[in-house]
């Protein structure tokens, strides 16, 4: 302050000295008012200047040394964390707060309310498709039991083709190599019984060829989808794949499978994308069958094992 107040003395006496008296320049000299009138004003600028640096000075050193150095790296990246840590807070008690809100909605990705389980267990698709439990809980064929064939077949295999495939099949094929060896020579008991023994044996590996035991989740999903458009169709159109209600029971089949597969891999981003998309496709096509005939609607939900309200409205997966 003092050096400001020593530059402004020196720039008054130096105004003073620049400008000429009369008698050395040939003009009139100039009043003493006139320069005092302008020091004055000089002066006070320099102290308006002076006092506001020095509030400044003060302001700035008053703050804590965080705001000072508000540039310093480790600072902003430690603020960063701060801003992420607490974004995360609010994000967990939003999260909690719509658990709180949903708890006693159905779930728009099973379709029930929480812990009522029972509504799914107890609908004709749940028990009209197999799991792969189910499957390995199926007993297995024993070489010393009586050819049987399994309880799961691939391929498509139905019971009417079971009958013909292991009942029927094995008896005519050795029965019919016994006709054709018989003829112009003897054939002997025991090279039937032989026979019979082959075939027998060849039908127990085909058993194992066909059992749904040894197929994948493609074979699995083959199997179930030819359940669902069976016991879904209308009585009179067996096999009609367009109609609502077994679009409907395929999706929720498929959903059902995805759910279960987000379950054990929570980090799968493109599944639970494809998820969300069989959950809108669904409550489309039942929609669709709502506005079509309102007592289908309300008779294919009972099947599927769903509650209305997670098909209608606003889905959020």
């Amino acid at each position: 302050m003092i050096n400001g107040i020593f530059r402004a003395f020196i720039r008054v006496s130096a105004l003073r000295q620049s400008v000429p008296t009369g008698s050395r320049a040939g003009c009139r000299r100039l009043p003493r008012d006139d320069f005092a009138g302008r020091g004055r004003a000089m002066l006070r600028s320099t102290f308006t200047h002076i006092t506001q640096a020095s509030r400044a000075v003060a302001s700035s050193s008053s703050k804590p040394l965080g705001q000072q150095l508000h540039t310093s790296a480790p600072l902003c990246i430690a603020s960063e964390r701060r801003r992420q840590i607490r974004g995360a807070k609010q994000r967990a008690q939003e999260k909690r707060r719509e658990v709180g809100e949903m708890q006693g909605k159905a779930h728009v990705v099973l379709g029930h309310k929480p812990g009522d389980e029972a509504k799914w267990t107890d609908s004709e698709l749940a028990k009209v498709i197999i799991t792969e439990e189910q499957i390995l809980a199926a007993p297995l064929p024993s070489s010393q039991e009586a050819l049987s064939p399994p309880d799961f077949a691939n391929y498509g295999i139905g019971e009417k083709e079971k009958g013909l495939l292991f009942d029927v099949l094995p008896d005519l094929s050795w029965q019919t190599k016994i006709l054709f060896q018989s003829q112009g020579t003897h054939h002997s008991l025991n090279q039937a019984s032989s026979h019979e023994m082959m075939e027998v044996l060849r039908a127990r590996t085909f058993s194992s060829l066909v059992d749904l035991r040894n197929a994948n989740a493609a074979g699995i999903a083959v199997e179930n989808k030819k359940r669902i458009v069976a016991a879904f169709s209308r009585p009179g159109k067996p096999g009609d794949t367009g109609l609502p209600e077994v679009q409907a029971a395929i999706l929720t089949y498929r959903i059902r499978n995805v759910w279960n597969h987000l379950s054990k891999n929570r980090k799968d981003v493109m599944t639970r994308r494809n998820l969300r998309q069989l959950v809108h496709q669904r409550a489309k096509i039942l929609k669709y069958l709502k506005r079509l005939d309102r007592d289908r609607h309300a008779a294919v939900l009972g099947r599927l094992g769903l509650e209305a309200e997670s098909v209608d409205g606003e889905l959020l997966v």
